[in-house]
Order: C-alpha cells, then sequence, then structure tokens
C-alpha cells in the first residue's frame, strides 16, 4: 500500500497477508482524489474515515495536509496496523478509533469537511449508509462525503448524490448537504 501525493507521497506501507480487508487500489484512489480536488480544499481540513480497513484512505487524507483524520475500524489487528502506520509518519492529527462504525455514526457531535466510507460490500447495511451520515449530521454544509460500494448498489435517487465514478469493479457515490 502506498501513500499517492501529499507530504508523504511515495511512503510503502507493507499489509499483512492475514488482513481480509481490501484496500481501495491505487488506480482508483488516484483517480478519485483527482476527481476531489474539484469538490474540496484537503489542506486544512477535517475527515473522518469510516470502515478504515487498512487505512490508505487515513494516510492519504493525512499526506494531503487534513488537519483531523478520524479513521474508525471494529477489527483490532486492522486498527493496530493503522495505529502503527500513523506512529511511523509521526501524524499526531490522527485519531484512530477502534470501534463499531454504526455505534459512532449516532454517537458522533462533530461535522466533517470529509467523510469516506468503505464498508465491506456485503454488508446488509450497507445501503444506509448515507442515509445515517445526513440523519446525522455528520457532514458540514460544504463537505462531501465519498461512499465506496460495489455495482450492485445504486444512489443516484438519494436527494444528496452529485455524480457517481466508477473504476474497474470499484464504485464511488459522491454526496453533498442539498
Amino acid at each position: 500500500m502506498r501513500i499517492i501525493t501529499g507530504i508523504y507521497k511515495g511512503r510503502r506501507f507493507d499489509i499483512p497477508r492475514t488482513f481480509k480487508a481490501r484496500p481501495t487500489t491505487d488506480f482508483a484512489k488516484e483517480n478519485i482524489f483527482n476527481v476531489l480536488t474539484g469538490y474540496v480544499d484537503f489542506d486544512g481540513a477535517s475527515a473522518l474515515d469510516l470502515f478504515a480497513g487498512t487505512g490508505s484512505i487515513t494516510l492519504e487524507l493525512l499526506s494531503r495536509g487534513c488537519s483531523q483524520v478520524v479513521s474508525v475500524e471494529l477489527d483490532r489487528d486492522h486498527h493496530r496496523f493503522i495505529c502503527d502506520c500513523v506512529k511511523k509518519l509521526d501524524a499526531s492529527n490522527c485519531l484512530p478509533l477502534r470501534g463499531d462504525v454504526f455505534r459512532y455514526i449516532h454517537g458522533c457531535h462533530q461535522q466533517f469537511d470529509f467523510i469516506f466510507a468503505d464498508p465491506p460490500y456485503a454488508l446488509k447495511e450497507l445501503p444506509t449508509i448515507p442515509d445515517l451520515i445526513f440523519s446525522n449530521a455528520l457532514l458540514k454544509p460544504d463537505g462531501i462525503f465519498v461512499f465506496e460500494h460495489g455495482k450492485d448498489h445504486e444512489f443516484s435517487q438519494h436527494p444528496c448524490f452529485v455524480e457517481h465514478r466508477s473504476y474497474g469493479s470499484v464504485n464511488f457515490s459522491l454526496f453533498r448537504v442539498q
């Protein structure tokens, strides 16, 4: 796993072979971040990475200058890996949390400039996540929410939907407060 751009550009982290999580591919990650430059200025932004997995997006957000990144991951080993990576970068502006994303969403009282969610594609609650983000007011009025999902889900009818991007088997739906 490598960081695409920013202050940590080119840094690589070896993901243990025992991990179940699939990091967003470099190709998809680079392309979606190119699209996002038209939506959000990451420099100084607050960001939330839900279902953080290997921490690939968390590390990319830190590298791009976010002032705060909250990373939520349930799996103990994945959380520990994210903590180790953040420590290697000496990034004090990152808060890796180990916990259930749905409990976090319901208990969170903070708003973010940018939210990224990459749940397991087979997660039965996956279709409810955009509504949860907006009903709990986690996104600032000018913020952007990026939702990574499989091809079996379609969100273009959601009232906060902005656009859809597809890179191979990776699909991203973008949302903002309407």
